[in-house]
């Protein structure tokens, strides 16, 4: 067994906050958008918690982005530019998700520090962390003081849509959770990954490096 430093500490810090962060904006907004069947804090309680928890998630954001900008692991985001190559690599790991993984077969990508995400995952992030995510907050901002972006709001078609968008990004992020959740799971043990998650270091074992 071969262990191969992936996540370095300031990611492995993001990672755990941005996870935790969300759980609490999911919880918090289910409470102020399900007021009538979800009662588990007061309303005014969990407003204000969705308020704090998410500007520390919009402090986390940036701190994600100027690492990965200022540094050179900006490559792990980057998606390989022979497109050929790309739909070769891409077709790959969907056959490996698709129907490889229960029959047993060795995972297509062997991650690296500089290399970490398959094509499919650098796809997915690259839409969650440069698309979804600045959606969810600005439209989380707008909603948060409605009278000192009226105009913002208005510009945008008025609360009802902002409001709708906003919930709407709450629901494929907990598509997303529900995903991320498992996909973590399909280490060489159940709990591999998050392991690596808390130490940095991912275990490869013989047949992983084949």
């Amino acid at each position: 067994m071969k262990k191969v430093y992936i996540h370095p500490l300031p990611v492995r810090i993001w990672h755990w906050i941005n996870a935790l962060g969300f759980l609490g904006m999911i919880g918090t907004g289910v409470q102020i958008r399900y007021l009538d069947l979800v009662q588990l804090i007061p309303f005014r309680t969990a407003v204000v918690l969705h308020n704090y928890i998410g500007f520390v998630l919009m402090a986390n954001f940036f701190l994600w982005l100027g690492f990965y900008l200022f540094t050179d692991k900006i490559t792990v985001y980057l998606p390989e530019m022979n497109p050929k190559k790309y739909f070769e690599d891409s077709w790959r790991q969907i056959k490996f998700y698709g129907y490889g993984i229960f029959l047993g077969e060795e995972n297509p990508h062997h991650p690296t520090i500089y290399h970490k995400f398959n094509p499919l995952q650098i796809m997915m992030y690259q839409i969650i962390m440069l698309l979804m995510v600045p959606i969810t907050f600005i439209s989380g901002l707008l909603l948060w003081d409605i009278k000192r972006f009226s105009s913002l709001i208005e510009l945008f078609g008025g609360v009802r849509v902002v409001d709708t968008v906003h919930v709407l990004m709450f629901v494929v992020f907990c598509g997303f959770l529900l995903m991320h959740l498992y996909l973590i799971t399909l280490g060489h043990t159940r709990l591999a990954h998050i392991k690596a998650m808390l130490t940095g270091y991912e275990e490869l074992h013989e047949r992983d490096r084949r």
